[in-house]
């Protein structure tokens, strides 16, 4: 199951409303942890919390080392804004231990206090958020709409 995924577009505000009516929600939220405050979320309004979290263009995501979460950063040669969270059956100990056997970062992290995700930087420079069972009910909990993602 996938939770959200990102894009990068020219007017973040206004894709984000775009794909929230498409969504028959209107709900779009800040998304303050990447862009310095242009990037905003679409909300679906679902029982998943489903969303598309929309970043400037040129706005990538990456690996720093000594860095405990992923890093927006933004110019030419940026990496990808691109990513997806997902759940997955398998405990957090299994999921790190699948990174390690392949040579790629996994890592615990956790977004704004609200919910913790394992970072997995597939081939070190694509990051997809794998949620554990108490993960993903962290997510639904604390990551809904009426709980103010916005917050995040």
């Amino acid at each position: 199951m996938i939770f959200h995924l990102s894009i990068d577009c020219r007017e973040p505000r206004r894709v984000a409303g775009v794909i929230a009516e498409l969504f028959g929600s209107n709900i779009v939220v800040p998304f303050p942890p990447v862009g310095n405050g242009a990037s905003f979320m679409a909300l679906a309004g679902d029982a998943r919390n489903s969303g598309v979290e929309v970043y400037p263009r040129g706005m990538g995501l990456q690996l720093v080392d000594g860095v405990d979460e992923a890093v927006g950063v933004a110019g030419e040669g940026a990496p990808s804004a691109t990513h997806f969270a997902m759940a997955t059956p398998l405990d957090e100990a299994q999921v790190l231990a699948i990174g390690a056997r392949e040579g790629w970062t996994a890592r615990v992290c956790n977004r704004g206090g609200q919910f913790d995700v394992i970072e997995f930087w597939i081939e070190n420079d694509r990051m997809v958020e794998v949620l554990t069972a108490p993960m993903q009910a962290q997510y639904l909990r604390l990551g809904s709409v009426e709980q103010g993602l916005a917050a995040v």
